[in-house]
């Protein structure tokens, strides 16, 4: 059965939780949105948005160091209170984020983020690419919708698919997480240092590694 995108934004609508996750409960129960309605609340789905207004001022600041010392990230993570920031749980997911963020180099944490110049830009490459093949206009918008939500899958984190777990999103696993220790919990921002990314190498250094990979 197709799943119309109206009928995810009024699921999204009535229970706060993400787009892929509401698609993918309809898709579940056969587009019938009480039937997906129940599904996102036995998963904790529906539960979390609940908790999404509240204030998450406390947390941590979260590391994850890989390839020796080559790859560094750095991770704001926030939840209500400083006894869950101490957590074992809590502390784990953030752990989590940060190795996600390291693997899979997210640009940003949501879509919200994104410069319209850079989304506009996608669009119109996607338009373009859409028309040279004669599809008519209401199907070449369907195309540049879903070559979008792609879009915002590669380079927002909480759209990626979570690297320890493909089958689920980061955002599903952030619902998850705030259904079981029964906080507000936000991904703020984060930073990922590549060691000599952006630095000009020297030409004795570049001749090192060009000698050292042909064996000499």
């Amino acid at each position: 059965m197709s799943i119309t995108a109206a009928q995810v934004n009024e699921l999204r609508k009535a229970t706060g939780a993400g787009l892929m996750d509401c698609k993918k409960a309809l898709t579940e129960t056969g587009g019938d949105h009480e039937k997906a309605v129940d599904y996102l609340r036995k998963k904790g789905l529906a539960a979390a948005s609940k908790k999404a207004g509240r204030a998450a001022t406390e947390g941590l600041v979260g590391s994850y160091i890989h390839a020796g010392g080559k790859i560094g990230v750095l991770v704001e993570v926030n939840c209500e209170t400083d006894f869950v920031a101490k957590n074992e749980n809590f502390q784990a997911f953030v752990k989590d984020i940060a190795m996600h963020i390291a693997a899979a180099s997210p640009l940003y944490v949501r879509r919200e983020e994104v410069d319209p110049a850079v989304l506009e830009r996608e669009k119109s490459i996607y338009r373009e690419k859409a028309k040279e093949s004669g599809k008519p206009d209401n199907i070449v918008e369907k195309i540049i919708e879903g070559q979008v939500n792609k879009f915002y899958a590669d380079i927002c984190l909480l759209e990626q698919s979570f690297v320890k777990d493909p089958d689920k999103t980061v955002q599903t696993y952030l619902n998850e997480t705030i259904a079981s220790i029964g906080e507000n919990i936000s991904i703020r921002r984060f930073a990922k240092f590549t060691l000599g990314e952006g630095l000009a190498k020297k030409e004795s250094d570049f001749a090192a590694e060009v000698a050292a990979a042909a064996g000499v």
